[in-house]
């Protein structure tokens, strides 16, 4: 994978990301409110002698509080200190977990300590902070006293009432919820490069000619104008701007037409099998779809349901089912009687399926097949919707008995591996790949495809005058039918029938 691939995942996954990330925001605001909030409340203690003429001066006095400070800091510590601070708040707690909520500091050359205590409550974290200060005095008169209060020469004196704190010191909710959402993020990536890394499904079309080695020949974009029992092009909503114009599927249908014609130059495919790997990638619409836009050009075209097992072509095109294909492999009709015309184009005919035999894939395969997919390419292009490759052998036999097939895959849908099997089928029934087909590929998003159908509006329609207003338009008996099926079993070359055909 290269780098534009994990950035695809990222944007493919963003809504994973954000939802993971504000879950992670959201632990750890759950967090916050589940800790006990501590606040932290400071005092200030003043060491200083108490008669400073019985030391020989102020400044005597001062030298001996100074020397005093280092000491009195490790005064802080004590358990004497911790025990009378209990004492003095009637706690109901340990000097070895009390000791742990206090700080003692000097402030560097002075005899100021200041004392930082912590509680649940603001008012306990004062009131501890400055029973502190009177612990501390307390423990200095029964080392350097004779244990009464006030007996020590140099003691500890608050000299600043506690203020009560207005935001608890833990937890911090801004942290908390800095640190749950960098977390959430970084879940929500991992998972989005996880899941990128480890996606077979075919997502883009920049990949799917690399990996198979099946040109791709059309990228069919997804739109709203096509869905349910409206699957058809339709002219009217092509030209359109709106979210039902069908405008983007007609002209990526029209460039799948360019590139068949232009595939063999020499000898372009006459019959063509569109299928798929499984069922559900579409394959049915395009086959219709494709078999209108060969049509819109001039040539005559037949569709041909060869899914004897779902048939799926006569309702698509709005046409009955009944008599078909299968009825005219079997002698019980003429294939003349059961070509049916559509008011989609006027030189295209569809043979539906028909009934359906016992063994679709000993029909599909027969030698009567094989003759009537000869005559009908003789006097026009073929599209047969043939079955899915993987499910069952139809699709690979109608295949081997045309000259290539169509394979169509629904982007996010199909995997590679699916992809790689069917090809692999085509090739052991000696079937030829024409091209892969991409279907309901969006035209938005990290696996948008990177052409663009906007074009619309900046060219304009030209006006046309009336000779020259449809140029593509055949004429009504076009497609001669006795031409086809009343010639085409009288002896002389194929060129001749082809000639008859488009004279009418």
């Amino acid at each position: 994978m290269e780098l534009r691939d994990y950035l695809r995942g990222l944007r493919r996954h963003w809504f994973a990301i954000v939802l993971m990330t504000a879950l992670g925001v959201g632990v750890g605001f759950g967090w916050v409110q589940l800790q006990t909030p501590v606040y932290e409340a400071s005092a200030t203690g003043y060491v200083q002698s108490r008669d400073s003429e019985e030391i020989g001066g102020s400044i005597v006095g001062d030298a001996a509080a100074r020397s005093k400070v280092a000491s009195y800091l490790d005064v802080a510590g004590w358990r004497i200190t911790a025990e009378r601070a209990i004492e003095l708040l009637g706690l109901d707690t340990t000097p070895e977990d009390i000791v742990t909520r206090v700080t003692v500091a000097n402030t560097p050359d002075t005899v100021i300590l200041k004392v930082a205590a912590q509680g649940p409550t603001p008012e306990e974290a004062r009131s501890l902070a400055e029973a502190w200060i009177t612990a501390m005095a307390y423990s200095i008169d029964q080392v350097e006293g004779d244990t009464t209060e006030g007996s020590a020469p140099v003691t500890i004196v608050t000299i600043g009432s506690a203020s009560l704190p207005s935001s608890p010191v833990f937890p911090d909710t801004r942290t908390a919820l800095i640190v749950g959402g960098l977390v959430g993020l970084g879940f929500g990536i991992a998972f989005a490069l996880i899941r990128t890394a480890s996606d077979r499904r075919v997502r883009a079309a920049d990949d799917i000619e690399e990996k198979t080695g099946v040109p791709l020949v059309g990228a069919i974009p997804v739109t709203e104008g096509m869905g349910g029992d409206h699957r058809l092009i339709d002219e009217g909503k092509g030209k359109g701007k709106g979210k039902s114009s069908t405008f983007a599927v007609s002209e990526a249908m029209r460039a799948l037409r360019t590139n068949l014609q232009f595939m063999d130059v020499d000898s372009p495919p006459r019959t063509i099998v569109v299928t798929s790997p499984l069922p559900g990638d579409g394959k049915s619409t395009i086959a219709c779809n494709l078999a209108i836009t060969l049509a819109a050009s001039g040539q005559p075209v037949v569709l041909v349901d060869g899914d004897l097992r779902r048939s799926a072509v006569a309702k698509t095109m709005g046409l009955p089912g009944g008599a078909g294909l299968t009825d005219v492999l079997s002698g019980r009709a003429d294939l003349s009687d059961v070509l049916q015309r559509t008011p989609s184009a006027k030189n295209l005919y569809v043979l539906a399926a028909g009934s359906v035999p016992p063994n679709p894939s000993e029909v599909l395969g027969s030698e009567r097949m094989r003759s009537l997919l000869v005559d009908l390419a003789a006097h026009a292009i073929v599209i047969i919707d043939a079955p899915p490759l993987l499910p069952v052998t139809d699709g690979a036999v109608l295949t081997h008995q045309a000259d290539g097939a169509l394979l169509v895959v629904g982007i996010g849908r199909t995997t590679y591996d699916l992809v790689e099997k069917a090809i692999d089928t085509l090739q052991k029934a000696s079937g030829r790949a024409l091209g892969i087909v991409l279907n309901r590929v969006p035209t938005r998003g990290a696996d948008a495809s990177p052409y663009s159908y906007e074009y619309r509006r900046e060219y304009g329609t030209p006006k046309l005058d009336a000779d020259t207003a449809n140029p593509a338009k055949a004429p009504d008996d076009a497609f001669d039918l006795e031409a086809i099926f009343g010639a085409a079993s009288a002896e002389g070359d194929v060129d001749a029938r082809r000639q008859r055909a488009r004279r009418g």
